[in-house]
């Protein structure tokens, strides 16, 4: 039975890895005769848009995806401070936004704390659409404590938590900030299950893998193989953590002397071409590529092993190097290493000279493509932007 149209309000920052997940779901979504709203700052609203769905532009207080991330500080309370207060200052344009157009169903991204607080307040369901791993059984006790150990002892710490209490009370919330945060209802989680850490540990009542959601990306422009390229490697250290200047110089040295290699190096709006010297004849330089377009032609990717990259060079079937630089990329480059089709490298040991040796020994080993090739198989079997869409028609009232 096809459910009848309804609203559905998607609500998400301004960031890629947060919003490029979504959207394939929000076109399916919308594809299915569902209005959708997608409430987002006006950075991301012309991506947003091409999607069907109709933008509710909100101004948030957090930094852009061209800021410096030395904005983000260097402790955990540097981190999450942020994400509360700009909470705090978008809920009231949100609460207008929405004042006579409430929705059937909100989904939202992780970091979006106002969505689950507006559900609440309108009584709809909500789903929390997560591009990244989720907590298992256990988190608590192994991860969550220990971090958070020495930041609660702190008066800064014991600050945070007033207000986040505070605010959630304020809005007839009589939850703790930590299941706020990391303990939603109902999730649908847009990674595979193979990035999963403790995936056996993890509620299936609650989250549901439903894999890499990509669709053609045709809109992000094309690339093609040069003429007379054996093997193509792709550098990419994401959208946040690019101002690595003299990691890039070292990639340039790792394959500007390789026989049949070219390098595709993507370096981010904050870092001049200029900085990385001579530019040899085998490698082309950009603030940004169609990643998705390159890794699909790409015989192995350096990577910041982010959730999204992760999950495009395992969708790909393309060996990778990880080079992790913060938050969730450790955890994941450690899972691509131990799906073994992945290196790690610490970036103070990404020397051209180390690049180089473990660039030929993955491309050049028939287990790690097998392994690539099986793990491709079952990420087609976990469904995908259609599984996600059926899921989430599943939870509209009625």
């Amino acid at each position: 039975m096809t459910p009848k149209p309804a609203h559905i309000a998607m609500f998400s920052i301004a960031a890629h890895g947060h919003v490029n997940p979504s959207l394939e779901v929000i076109r399916e979504l919308v594809a299915r005769g569902h209005r959708v709203t997608y409430a987002i700052p006006p950075l991301f609203a012309e991506k947003v848009a091409a999607t069907g769905a109709e933008v509710k532009p909100w101004t948030s207080t957090l930094p852009t995806p061209d800021d410096d991330p030395a904005v983000w500080g260097t402790t955990l309370l540097d981190n999450v401070e942020p994400f509360l207060a700009d909470a705090v200052q978008a809920l009231p344009q949100l609460i207008e936004a929405y004042e006579g157009d409430e929705p059937d169903l909100v989904l939202h991204d992780i970091t979006s704390y106002p969505a689950r607080v507006l559900a609440h307040r309108w009584g709809v369901p909500a789903i929390s659409l997560s591009p990244n791993l989720v907590a298992w059984e256990g988190y608590e006790q192994e991860v969550a404590e220990p971090m958070w150990e020495e930041p609660r002892r702190t008066e800064r710490g014991r600050a945070y938590y007033a207000r986040f209490e505070a605010w959630l009370k304020e809005n007839g919330m009589d939850l703790h900030p930590d299941p706020f945060v990391g303990r939603p209802d109902r999730s649908l989680v847009l990674i595979p299950k193979a990035l999963q850490p403790n995936a056996e540990r993890v509620d299936e009542k609650v989250y549901t893998f439903v894999g890499a959601c990509q669709g053609d990306r045709s809109q992000e422009g094309e690339w093609r193989r040069p003429a007379g390229a054996d093997r193509v490697a792709l550098v990419s250290l994401g959208s946040a953590f690019t101002r690595q200047p003299a990691f890039y110089r070292e990639c340039v040295r790792a394959f500007a002397d390789l026989p049949g290699w070219h390098l595709v190096l993507q370096i981010g709006a904050n870092v001049d071409p200029a900085e990385l010297g001579e530019i040899p004849g085998n490698v082309e330089v950009h603030s940004w590529v169609p990643q998705l377009a390159i890794l699909r032609q790409a015989d192995l990717f350096v990577t910041h092993a982010g959730a999204g990259g992760s999950q495009e060079g395992l969708a790909t079937a393309t060996p990778m190097i990880a080079v992790p630089q913060a938050v969730d990329q450790f955890g994941n480059a450690d899972m691509l290493q131990a799906l073994g089709v992945a290196r790690r490298l610490p970036a103070e040991e990404a020397t051209a000279e180390n690049l180089r040796a473990t660039a030929l020994a993955l491309v050049d080993d028939p287990e790690v493509a097998e392994r690539l090739a099986r793990i491709r198989a079952d990420m087609a079997q976990e469904g995908g932007t259609r599984r996600a869409a059926d899921l989430i028609e599943a939870e509209l009232p009625g």
